[in-house]
């Protein structure tokens, strides 16, 4: 068993979690395509005409995820439900703080990542192309921290007194500000996609409605993933990834949510997410 207390210890334990977070975005990537089938299709259609080996090997794959993490939950030392879903007592006034130090923050951070951001390479506009205007393109910039790792918001102490399960930035893969796209490693396609769509909902949107639709999100959900901005970016990432895809305009994307308000999170019985709930038939036009 390892120990952090032994210094070889260390660097497996790192690499362990490193390999945990990129299992939970595929798992969340499988999540999000699942629930785009299920808003779609029957369950009686599904059992009839879906294909007989995707279906039993989908049903094996899921059977043994849930199976394999159930037991992993089971031996969690004095693992309690820490995530309750009903909203935070917290007042409407110290929500508006929140998202007033949200929208400083992002735009302090983006004059400071922009004197040392380059313009996107080429050979990354042309992929991205398929997905994004070469507007956009040309104005995001991107820097790759070298030796170091975004530290979190100064407000973050302080806001885990009224909010726990806050991200935090130093396993992201990026983070957006804006126009600006920092990445903790070195820039991949995968976390500049999901990167670019965020830049997208800021420009639809605007920073002061991106930043309370995002505490919002936060402060009903109390998960980074469930807020509606993140759920809609790994929803398109996990297209963006799928073999053979067909090109789409994000901005399209975008503008549709904005226009049906998805990205206003709601609750609704039985249901996490508004925008995962009776609405998502829309989801076919993507």
């Amino acid at each position: 068993m390892y120990s952090w207390n032994k210094t070889e210890d260390r660097v497996a334990i790192i690499q362990m979690n490193a390999a945990l977070r990129h299992a939970q975005l595929e798992l969340l990537s499988a999540h999000c395509v699942t629930h785009q089938l299920r808003m779609r299709f029957s369950l009686e259609d599904l059992a009839r005409h879906g294909q007989r080996d995707v279906l039993r090997k989908s049903v094996e794959t899921a059977q043994f995820l849930s199976e394999y993490y159930s037991s992993i939950q089971d031996n969690i030392p004095g693992e309690e439900e820490t995530i309750s879903m009903s909203a935070p007592d917290l007042s409407e006034d110290h929500v508006r703080e929140g998202i007033d130090r949200l929208t400083s923050w992002l735009r302090q951070q983006r004059e400071h990542y922009f004197v040392s951001g380059v313009p996107l390479p080429e050979q990354h506009k042309a992929l991205m192309g398929r997905y994004f205007s070469r507007s956009l393109l040309d104005q995001v910039r991107v820097v790759e921290l070298d030796g170091q790792r975004l530290p979190n918001p100064p407000f973050y102490e302080e806001a885990k007194t009224f909010l726990a399960n806050l991200p935090d930035l130093t396993h992201m893969a990026s983070l957006t500000f804006l126009d600006v796209v920092v990445f903790n490693e070195k820039l991949a396609e995968r976390s500049l996609f999901h990167s670019l769509v965020h830049v997208v909902q800021v420009q639809v949107l605007g920073v002061e409605r991106y930043a309370e639709l995002f505490v919002r999100g936060f402060v009903n959900t109390k998960l980074h993933f469930t807020v509606p901005l993140e759920a809609h970016a790994f929803s398109l990432e996990s297209k963006f990834v799928v073999p053979g895809h067909e090109s789409f305009s994000v901005e399209d994307q975008v503008r549709l949510w904005v226009q049906q308000g998805r990205y206003e999170w709601k609750r609704e019985p039985g249901s996490v997410l508004h925008n995962f709930s009776k609405n998502s038939q829309a989801e076919h036009e993507m």
